[in-house]
């Protein structure tokens, strides 16, 4: 009974805290910008921290998520919390196709091995397909005139 008005309290308090804001899909192997707030005295300034996602983490409101870049030759990883109110936005760069849903194995490579592929979205739009008629007597199913 008790975890039941926790979850409760937390589906409330998220509804409260996502209508606010957009929030971008993504998913691990995606290049993606985070923008931060970032206060320094009585600024505050929006800085940006783009990189790979490399783990992603659905917990309702401790949800949170792993960037990676490099940066001057050193790999620096940072893990942000997706309902925080110091997160201003995430924007989507690149879409990549990967096989996992933690992808820690980019920690050890570099160069042309840290790569990942672009996923290529197909848009079919307004196009229709015409079938093909197959003529009886052709045997391997090549349409001939």
């Amino acid at each position: 009974m008790q975890m039941n008005r926790i979850e409760d309290i937390e589906k409330q308090h998220l509804k409260k805290l996502s209508t606010g804001k957009k929030m971008t899909e993504f998913f691990p192997g995606d290049t993606i910008k985070v923008n931060v707030r970032i206060v320094e005295g009585k600024r505050i300034r929006v800085q940006a921290f783009e990189g790979v996602c490399i783990a992603k983490k659905n917990g309702g409101i401790n949800s949170s998520f792993t960037v990676r870049k490099v940066s001057f030759g050193e790999g620096v990883e940072r893990v942000f919390q997706l309902y925080s109110p110091n997160l201003d936005s995430v924007e989507l760069i690149r879409s990549g196709k990967v096989r996992r849903a933690k992808l820690y194995y980019l920690r050890d490579r570099s160069g042309k091995s840290a790569r990942i592929n672009e996923k290529i979205k197909k848009k079919l739009g307004n196009f229709t397909f015409l079938p093909v008629i197959l003529k009886p007597s052709n045997a391997c199913g090549l349409v001939t005139s």
